[in-house]
């Protein structure tokens, strides 16, 4: 059975892909759980749309990130966290939690897909983190104090 996926599956596909699945599957689980839809031709012309739309949205908020990317540059941005005496965070700093800071502190949005972080953050101090965007890259200076 050809069945269009909703939403990213691991080990079976990515959003707005046509699968062929077995029928059991797509008819027992995928579709129920709103994970794929059955592949007919209105719902292929729909998913079109809608990924042209999703791709379009996508560059003009890339295009917008581009143009305020000077604004995060050298910027200072603080988060607490806990810690011990030693200066190690219970737990890691992640993307998702410097999102937040970056947009409170500086009104700018960024999406995880652009922060470049290799492994999450397990130190309080001084770190430099990379905002990259196209082919174009700035640093920013994440500052993670211990929380009292």
């Amino acid at each position: 059975m050809k069945v269009i996926l909703t939403k990213d599956i691991p080990n079976v596909g990515k959003k707005h892909e046509t699968k062929e699945m077995a029928d059991g599957h797509a008819l027992n689980f995928l579709i129920p759980r709103g994970f794929a839809v059955a592949a007919t031709a209105d719902v292929i012309k729909r998913v079109e749309l809608e990924k042209a739309r999703e791709e379009g949205e996508r560059k003009v908020h890339e295009e917008l990130l581009l143009k305020n990317l000077k604004g995060l540059e050298g910027a200072v941005v603080t988060l607490e966290e806990k810690a011990n005496k030693k200066g190690s965070l219970f737990a890691g700093v992640h993307k998702a939690e410097i999102i937040p800071a970056v947009l409170a502190q500086t009104r700018l949005q960024i999406g995880t897909d652009y922060i470049v972080l290799d492994k999450p953050i397990k130190e309080v101090g001084e770190h430099m983190i990379e905002v990259r965007v196209l082919d174009k890259s700035v640093m920013f200076k994440l500052v993670i104090n211990a929380k009292q």
